[in-house]
């Protein structure tokens, strides 16, 4: 799949992901790989920047998590990120449906 499929609809592929509970940025990539059959590969330099900012929003919260001698920040949905990932599902829908549309005409 092409990586620009992507763009426009990160957002609400890190809230989905981690709507079941935290994640940190690796285990982010590994559910979203897994979630899309392994058709969307995400790499760090795209998704930190994308978590920094949704956590900026108050979309996300983050702490620190100890594993052994290394710390790792741990991501969760915020009510206000449950709102938003309802919002992205609506629009994606819509989304697809219209573009369906035109893409698949009624006989």
């Amino acid at each position: 799949m092409r990586a620009d499929a992507v763009r426009g609809h990160l957002d609400g592929l890190l809230l989905a992901v981690l709507e079941p509970g935290p994640l940190h940025g690796y285990a982010i990539i590994t559910a979203v790989q897994r979630r899309s059959g392994g058709a969307l590969e995400l790499r760090t330099g795209t998704i930190y920047p994308a978590l920094q900012r949704l956590e900026r929003l108050g979309l996300l919260s983050s702490s620190w998590d100890a594993v052994g001698e290394r710390r790792r920040r741990r991501y969760e949905l915020t009510d206000a990120g449950r709102r938003a990932l309802a919002t992205e599902r609506t629009a994606w829908n819509e989304f697809t449906a219209a573009i369906g549309s035109v893409l698949n005409p009624a006989t």
